[in-house]
């Protein structure tokens, strides 16, 4: 059985730096029907362990009345997890935030006459008697019994958003962990969200970071994120804000590796901030999280949903339940690497480089301390200086340069030289070819990389993956465009400096272009070049294609007597055929507000519009595989006054805009190589 540990600089697997990938899904926002497909996609771009809320609202909405079953089954969906053979993380709260009713709280527990959330023995009580419910769902699965669990989170935001602060908020931790340990939940790794002033209790802290923050009151664009500088801060001051701004750090940073779960994989916008997180927005945030230090990156959402209906209520967070926040009724897409519907975005893509990556040079990179000149901006706004960092240990390392910031223009560099902060035992200092920066660049070089029986001293490509066997092969790609133009001038031999220009014998140097790295799967020991997403599925290889659909019939409609019908709302029917293959998605053009999709008088799905030429995608076969379907769709009118941060506008008639202005369809087939 393998051993878990930590030191104050990396997590460990057998007394050996482990740097693996986390993402987020909520089992109880997906369709259980497809959560194997769900998690052998996220295995597939990379992901090692998943992590979820245990949502206690969603279990028991009526006290005393517990449902795991169906899309509530925890336990059906830690065994899948580990049918997959990935590690799963458990956040049994039991506040957590996760844009839910109440931060997860049922109502019942909220009309208590005792306080939540505070050292109170009544409500200590309670939270014992939940923590035994998901105990009775998990026992045996812990990774001593065999099973995938390997880690716990307690509480989330505790003493940031809520909860108690100080010696009050040490013990409230300490005191919710001694619970958990003493039903006999049982992990290697305890942890606790440490941004913002949150307690962690001695757990484990780990952090956080949004390119955007969609909870933000101002309906103006907000100071640009601290997430695209390089720096040793590991708070991200935005993350919460909701509730209170961001303060300290309450651990001491020098006893604790620099581990990320709550890495925005986009955003979930609300009624009232509505900006779109780009696969650039967050491969820039992943690669300066990187240069900075980070030895876990962990995603939050990894992987999109829709909330469940309750029985006695709606379970998104509102403003009509004490949040100040409004949040779609049913979509939780989050915008994240795979989307609501199972869709896998370019996001998910981006994160794939820096996964592959992390497989096959994370053990290495995890000791590499993070040395981040004087140099470098100090602020966001900082649009004219280079941002840049390296990881070094003993001479060997990588050089990460960002010129990215979200919604910015950052300034050209031309022929730019960086040097090694670290000399050579003969007190050399390699240098990097000079090299020319564009706006919107973002990479990582490797700097005294040793590739067999050779060293490569600098390169300007990016390391992927390594392809193992009698004859390895070392996968490099172009990640800047100036790398890529030396690519096709000059051949590939032209971005390696090797030492004394001895290339290694016995391996081979394969170069791809960006493009061709974001297509590339390694399945099996092998690379495939594939624009479609390609799974290994029972020692099989799947490849997901798209076609185009059947036509979709679509007409406004003029019924008043719907029984949601609103007078201020704009309505069209939608004609779905009979369909064939794996799913069928439904793409919907619209602008305005909020749009509705009904069948049978009941939402079965909702967005918000993000602005100019909105679309908004829809799987259909968790509706019905193969089913026709007679939607209506409901538009609510967006006008010149509404109260709303979007980061294009779409154009209004009149004052307002509420309209369909088109549907097609894509069927996706699950094909066998």
């Amino acid at each position: 059985m393998d051993i878990f540990s930590f030191t104050p600089q990396y997590l460990t697997k057998n007394n050996r730096p482990w740097f693996p990938m986390m993402g987020e899904i909520h089992y109880s926002r997906y369709p259980e029907p497809f959560w194997k497909e769900a998690v052998l996609k996220m295995k597939a771009g990379g992901i090692d362990i998943i992590s979820s809320y245990v949502i206690w609202i969603h279990h028991e909405e009526i006290e005393g009345e517990y449902d795991f079953s169906g899309s509530k089954n925890l336990r059906a969906f830690i065994e899948t997890v580990q049918d997959c053979g990935l590690y799963f993380f458990i956040r049994i709260g039991p506040w957590c935030h996760g844009e839910v009713r109440n931060g997860g709280f049922p109502d019942w527990l909220l009309a208590k006459p005792f306080p939540l959330r505070t050292n109170d023995e009544v409500y200590f009580s309670a939270v014992e008697k939940w923590y035994k419910a998901i105990y009775a769902q998990v026992e045996g699965l812990f990774y001593r019994d065999g099973g995938p669990i390997i880690g716990i989170q307690i509480e989330n935001e505790f003493g940031h958003c809520g909860g108690l602060g100080g010696e009050e908020g040490e013990y409230h931790m300490q005191r919710l962990t001694s619970l958990a340990r003493h039903i006999g939940f049982d992990v290697p790794y305890w942890t606790a969200t440490g941004w913002g002033g949150a307690v962690t209790g001695g757990l484990l802290p780990v952090m956080g970071g949004y390119c955007e923050a969609p909870w933000d009151q101002r309906l103006t664009d907000i100071e640009p994120s601290g997430n695209y500088i390089f720096t040793h801060e590991r708070n991200d001051h935005n993350i919460g804000s909701d509730f209170r701004f961001g303060t300290g750090i309450t651990f001491d940073l020098s006893k604790f590796p620099y581990l990320t779960a709550e890495l925005g994989g986009g955003l979930q916008v609300t009624r009232h901030r509505r900006p779109v997180a780009t696969a650039r927005d967050i491969g820039a945030m992943t690669l300066v999280k990187l240069g900075s230090g980070v030895n876990l990156l962990g995603y939050y959402m990894y992987h999109g949903g829709t909330n469940p209906k309750g029985t006695l209520s709606s379970l998104q967070e509102s403003r009509a339940t004490g949040s100040i926040n409004d949040l779609p009724e049913l979509s939780y897409d989050f915008c994240a690497p795979i989307r609501e519907y199972g869709q896998i975005s370019d996001t998910y893509r981006e994160i794939k480089l820096f996964s592959y990556f992390i497989h096959d040079f994370g053990e290495s990179l995890c000791a590499m301390p993070a040395i981040i000149p004087e140099d470098n901006p100090g602020h966001p706004s900082d649009v004219n200086h280079i941002r840049y960092s390296w990881r070094i240990q003993n001479g060997s390392g990588y050089l990460f340069v960002n010129n990215y910031q979200r919604r910015q223009i950052q300034a050209q560099h031309r022929q730019v030289v960086f040097t090694s902060p670290v000399p050579e035992a003969q007190g050399r200092y390699v240098q990097f070819p000079p090299i020319d920066i564009n706006n919107g660049d973002y990479f990582f070089l490797p700097l005294n990389m040793t590739i067999g029986d050779a060293l490569l001293e600098t390169a300007l490509v990016t390391p992927l993956c390594i392809i193992s066997g009698p004859h390895p092969q070392w996968i490099f790609y172009t990640a800047f465009p100036y790398a890529e133009e030396l690519l096709i001038k000059n051949g590939p031999a032209s971005l390696y400096q090797f030492k004394n220009d001895e290339w290694p014998s016995g391996c081979e140097i394969v170069t791809l272009t960006r493009k061709e790295a974001l297509n590339a799967w390694k399945i099996q020991n092998r690379l495939l070049i594939d624009e479609n997403l390609l799974i290994n599925e029972d020692r099989l290889i799947y490849r997901y294609i798209r076609r185009s659909g059947p036509p979709i019939f679509l007409e406004p409609s003029q019924d008043t007597t719907l029984p949601f019908y609103k007078s201020s709302c704009k309505y069209w029917n939608i004609h779905v055929p009979a369909w064939s293959g794996e799913d069928m998605f439904i793409y919907i053009l619209w602008e305005g507000d909020a749009a509705t999709l009904y069948e049978k008088g009941s939402p079965i799905a909702d967005d918000f519009c993000t602005g100019a030429g909105h679309g908004w995608e829809i799987g259909l076969k968790r509706f019905g595989k193969g089913l026709g379907h007679e939607f209506i769709l409901e538009i609510e009118p967006l006008y010149h006054n509404t109260p709303v941060y979007l980061e294009s506008w779409p154009g209004l008639e009149e004052g307002m805009v509420a309209k369909c202005i088109g549907i097609t369809s894509e069927l996706e087939y699950k094909e066998n190589l």
